[in-house]
């Protein structure tokens, strides 16, 4: 493959960057692309160091038990009185969220033209309909932002395809060719559709490589003007205020035809040519990999602390959906004392919920077939959908869930709303517990049950539903039912666990065993009584009787219920109920 024209610096180069931030990019670039080292490294550099005096530098810190992050949609909230962007701040605000949430990710925001975001137009502007960049900065005064860098494929109708399609020379190599009569059968594929997607080009017809839908065709990064084009993009969102930036689908990134083109060495080392990046250009930037895969696959990622600071734990979501659908926690417990701990300077980012379904391909070699298939079989009982993955030999099996949170964690016992709330926010409250930086979906937060109506036309969608100002204030206000209890509960969990040392991410986690098989059982923060935190949760739809004292010394307090047990250690716990306990005495 012939090299496109490099970019040139978006401005003259400023002070060279140090000597060892050249030597570390000359080491990923020397593993990238051998024969074009003494080509890219200039161009590379000059890159990065025009973009550092235009980058806010806040001080360095540490993530703490203060963190807790929202997922939302920047258009999440619409309001006839300004832009989205606007509105989902007025929201934040008025309901003072502020003192609930440091962090707030807003899903992609460009210009797109399908899967609500993730097919970006261009990814230098904000899509108008949601607002503009100066609202992106009113809300980067009150919370720190994390940003969406998509980076596997770009929309069908952008510039750089489009030029593609014309014959452009500068993007002649953005993308990949294919010669659809060789072998994908070893290609991971996330969806049940085509792999390529033929498109008219002034060459005539070409296919190519689109992972995701013809409408998403992936980036060529073995072409080194792709992967500077996307430097220049990451370095852009940190100076407007991204302090997290997601990688989507990582670990698609790189295409070697023969393997299974996943995770392949030059992806993982062009994640740690973006974390060197952002390390010389804006140090207080974290970098979140979006690996929806198996454990070992996805904690690859932390490499040894030199690529992403920050991980998704995937298997958590499902986990804790077979714990509340069978009503034993076998599974979750043994997952959860087998986790290793993650680098120095690394964590896991903990979640149930997001704009996507409810993984399944994280269970895999931890939980049998026979009870993935049952867990898809009580979702699609619950009013959910399944979206499919093509494997290789041609079958297609379950590759997400598509249900809301709250769906999910339905009874099946009754219809009991009270026990419905209970059971969602007990969930959300062992995930709050969990080692790590809890991360809060919009509609998990507000409670929202299912778009079924969306969800026909397209799965993913049943999760994603936008809200008019008015409907949301009538969906928590009092009159909301169950989406209102949720909401009032979830609030009290999120300013409770703020002031909780031992849920800093770096605090101690024990699992606990000898608890009755329908508990969740760990412990936060040190063994002193009076600097721990016991987290019970009873996945059950029954009563539980628990002997809390081999656990714990004399009266205990629950941070959530307010109630304290004496110091017989005897706990009851209703169906559904999360407990925080900690000594009556600290």
């Amino acid at each position: 493959m012939t090299g496109s024209a490099l970019p040139e610096p978006t401005s003259e180069p400023s002070e060279p960057l140090p000597p060892a931030f050249l030597d570390r990019l000359r080491g990923h670039l020397t593993e990238l692309y051998p024969e074009r080292v003494d080509e890219v490294l200039p161009q590379l550099s000059d890159l990065v160091a025009s973009w550092r005096p235009r980058i806010p530098q806040p001080p360095a810190r540490v993530w703490d038990e203060s963190d807790t992050l929202l997922i939302t949609y920047a258009d999440q909230v619409r309001s006839e009185d300004g832009p989205p962007l606007e509105a989902i701040g007025a929201f934040l605000e008025s309901e003072s969220l502020g003192d609930c949430l440091s962090i707030v990710h807003l899903l992609p925001f460009s210009p797109y033209s399908s899967d609500d975001g993730f097919s970006v137009i261009d990814y230098r502007e904000v899509d108008p309909n949601s607002g503009g960049w100066e609202d992106v900065a009113r809300l980067a005064e009150r919370f720190r932002l994390m940003f969406d860098l998509v980076l596997n494929h770009a929309s069908a109708q952008s510039a750089w395809f489009q030029g593609y399609l014309a014959g452009d020379e500068k993007y002649a190599n953005y993308f990949i060719e294919a010669d659809p009569s060789l072998d994908y059968s070893q290609v991971v594929r996330p969806r049940s559709l085509p792999l390529l997607t033929e498109f008219e080009t002034s060459r005539g017809p070409r296919h190519i490589w689109t992972t995701f839908s013809a409408d998403q065709v992936d980036l060529n990064f073995a072409e080194p003007a792709v992967l500077l084009e996307m430097v220049d993009v990451l370095l852009e969102y940190a100076s407007r205020g991204a302090q997290v930036v997601r990688l989507d689908a990582v670990g698609f990134l790189w295409k070697e035809l023969g393997t299974n083109c996943m995770h392949l060495p030059q992806t993982h080392e062009a994640v740690k040519l973006l974390r060197t990046v952002l390390e010389a250009a804006s140090p207080a930037t974290w970098i979140l990999t979006e690996t929806n895969v198996p454990h070992d696959e996805n904690v690859s990622y932390f490499g040894e602390g030199d690529e992403a600071q920050i991980v998704y734990q995937f298997s958590l979501p499902p986990l804790l959906l077979d714990a509340f659908t069978f009503g034993e926690a076998d599974a979750l417990m043994a997952w959860l004392a087998g986790l290793e701990s993650t680098p120095p300077g690394t964590t896991f980012l903990n979640f149930t919920a997001s704009h996507d379904g409810i993984g399944m391909r994280p269970l895999e070699g931890i939980v049998p077939q026979e009870r993935i298939d049952a867990i898809v079989e009580s979702v699609k009982q619950k009013g959910g959908l399944v979206s499919t993955r093509r494997k290789p030999d041609g079958t297609d099996s379950p590759y997400e869930l598509n249900i809301s949170y709250v769906d999910a964690m339905a009874p099946s016992s009754s219809d009991d709303a009270e026990l419905h709330a209970r059971r969602f926010l007990s969930s959300q409250a062992v995930m709050l517990a969990l080692r790590g930086i809890p991360a809060v979906y919009f509609h998990s937060l507000v409670g929202s049950r299912g778009d079924l109506e969306a969800g026909r036309e397209i799965p993913r969608r049943i999760n994603r539903k936008k809200l008019a100002a008015q409907e949301l204030s009538q969906q928590i206000g009092d009159g909301g039912g169950l989406s209102a209890e949720i909401y009032q509960g979830y609030r009290h969990l999120l300013k409770t666990r703020r002031s909780v040392a031992p849920f800093s991410p770096e605090a101690d986690q024990t699992v606990l065993a000898g608890f009755d098989r329908r508990l969740i059982a760990f412990r936060r923060g040190s063994p002193e009584p009076a600097e721990r935190v016991l987290v019970l949760a009873n996945t059950s739809e029954e009563t539980v009787t628990v002997d809390a004292a081999s656990h714990a010394s004399g009266p205990l307090h629950d941070l959530i219920s307010g109630r304290s047990i004496s110091d017989a250690g005897d706990l009851t716990l209703a169906a559904g109920e999360c407990v925080w306990l900690v000594s009556a005495a600290s």
